[in-house]
């Protein structure tokens, strides 16, 4: 599946980043815990690569748990610090904040040195679309400040938020990037990063249930009563007349089927699954 995703907006966001690169300390990039090679724009971490950067692992209460440890100790080994996150509940900002001052300890110490008294860290948050960024946001600054929605493209300029904890936060929208590759874009297809208008939902459903009956058969035999051992589209059909996605003469409303599906696996109710492994 090879998409072709880079409105206008998200060209302005890039300059826009570059912009402000020299008004923070570190960079917050958030990334969905399902798919965390793919909800990293290549073009962000070439812009952002003279900066001090934390991962922010979002979305883990959706994601693998043995995964999610396999992706921390893999950014660890590349020297960059992960954190995870489930953003819709309470985020230690502290946390955040102390490995932040860690990373920053030349700056403090040369602040000490000049009697500089500022514990202030400036943080610039980045990530792609419908990764949680900004519920992420509003969770760390404890009040309603960047705009959420589930719709990829939510927020569309940067707004400084002030926390109670030393953190500024510079939040961007979220930008994917030119052009992805084939997985890349099924991969951000599958958690929405790219909206399900501009895709055959219907493909994109098939390729996933081929994913999952390799992966998470379990998942898939729990949820629906299926046997994971048919075809993909075997199982597809039944989840369907199961499901009750049928239109005249009981055939099977593909579509709508594969709304349920999807929306099953993107609220977690099809279990905690990573479409990537480290």
């Amino acid at each position: 599946m090879n998409i072709n995703w880079y409105p206008g907006h998200m060209k302005k966001t890039k300059e826009e980043i570059i912009n402000s690169l020299k008004l923070v300390d570190i960079v917050l990039e958030v990334i969905d815990a399902r798919i965390p090679q793919s909800s990293r724009n290549p073009l962000i971490s070439e812009i952002t690569e003279k900066k001090d950067r934390i991962i922010i692992m979002n979305k883990v209460d959706l994601s693998d748990p043995i995964e999610n440890e396999n992706w921390i100790k893999k950014f660890a080994d590349n020297g960059i610090k992960a954190i995870k996150i489930n953003s819709k509940e309470k985020v230690n900002t502290r946390q955040i904040y102390n490995i932040a001052k860690e990373i920053l300890e030349d700056k403090f110490k040369k602040n000490e040195e000049k009697n500089i008294e500022n514990e202030n860290i400036k943080m610039m948050v980045v990530g792609i679309p419908n990764s949680g960024k900004s519920t992420f946001i509003n969770n760390i600054a404890k009040r309603k400040g960047a705009k959420v929605g589930n719709k990829p493209g939510v927020t569309q300029q940067k707004q400084w938020i002030k926390t109670k904890d030393n953190i500024l936060l510079l939040d961007t929208p979220g930008v994917l990037w030119p052009k992805l590759e084939k997985d890349t874009g099924l991969h951000l297809s599958f958690t929405n990063a790219i909206r399900d208008e501009i895709v055959n939902i219907e493909e994109l459903c098939l390729k996933f249930l081929e994913f999952m009956k390799e992966e998470y058969p379990g998942n898939l035999k729990k949820r629906y009563k299926v046997d994971p051992n048919q075809t993909a589209l075997e199982i597809y059909e039944q989840i369907g007349l199961k499901r009750g996605a049928i239109v005249r003469k009981g055939e099977v409303d593909y579509t709508r089927c594969a709304n349920l599906i999807l929306n099953d696996f993107r609220s977690g109710k099809l279990g905690r699954i990573s479409i990537e492994k480290a």
